[in-house]
């Protein structure tokens, strides 16, 4: 499912290639980090960390596809073996050899199960042609290294604040989805119930009046005080 920014899905696999992939299971956040180098890999999985998120880090583009389900040679052979992975945010560093991560935002935008995932771009350099090129084509940051605290708890403040609404808006949709399902059902029982309260009180209501107006004064009324007062006098 997609939330705004979230796709669920389940990882089955620990290990790409005898890469570790393994991650904690008691942040909220999962984030999905890509560098090629060791230690800009390890400085922002320890910032991310300590900003409370779920943190997969992996060393090329190439295997952020593979943790996605999105490398087209494994889709070919049908063997990906991911079903149910949670990534909430896509964080990639742009200069990286064999698929750049300005490639990598590319093919994630480009899929219809993951383009709503943020993806946020890490650099050294401040290129300002390569950051408008990445903003263009769907980034929704763009960090100049070295990844600070700061930016890292910005990042998330939004990505947390996105993950809220998005799931706030899924239940006022689910609730909507209920009243409607309530009122056609209620509509349906009227419909299908026979008017037997009506019709009898309709049927009974003529001979009721009829027989009320045809029938004879009671005793109790003839025999009271004022009509025999009445009847005296008109004699």
């Amino acid at each position: 499912m997609a939330r705004n920014g979230g796709v669920a899905w389940m990882r089955t696999t620990e290990k790409i290639d005898g890469y570790d992939l393994s991650t904690s299971d008691t942040e909220e956040v999962h984030v999905l980090a890509v560098d090629d180098s060791l230690v800009d890999r390890k400085v922002i999985e320890r910032l991310l960390r300590i900003s409370s998120c779920k943190v997969t880090a992996v060393d090329s583009g190439r295997r952020a596809l593979q943790y996605l389900g999105l490398d087209e040679e494994i889709q070919k052979k049908e063997t990906n073996g991911f079903d149910g992975l949670k990534v909430d945010l896509i964080i990639t560093d742009y200069c990286m050899p064999g698929m750049t991560g300005y490639e990598l935002l590319k093919k994630v935008k480009e899929s219809s199960a993951f383009r709503e995932i943020p993806v946020v771009i890490m650099s050294s350099e401040n290129v300002i042609a390569r950051i408008d090129r990445c903003l263009e084509k769907g980034a929704e940051d763009f960090i100049v290294k070295p990844v600070k605290l700061s930016d890292v708890k910005r990042i998330i403040d939004y990505t947390t604040t996105e993950l809220r609404e998005g799931e706030q808006r899924g239940a006022r949709a689910r609730r909507r989805g209920i009243n409607k399902r309530k009122q056609r059902e209620g509509d349906d029982d009227l419909s299908s119930s026979p008017p037997s309260t009506l019709s009898s009180s309709t049927s009974s209501s003529p001979s009721s009046s009829i027989q009320s107006a045809t029938a004879p004064l009671s005793p109790s009324t003839l025999d009271s005080p004022t009509r025999r007062l009445k009847m005296t006098s008109s004699e």
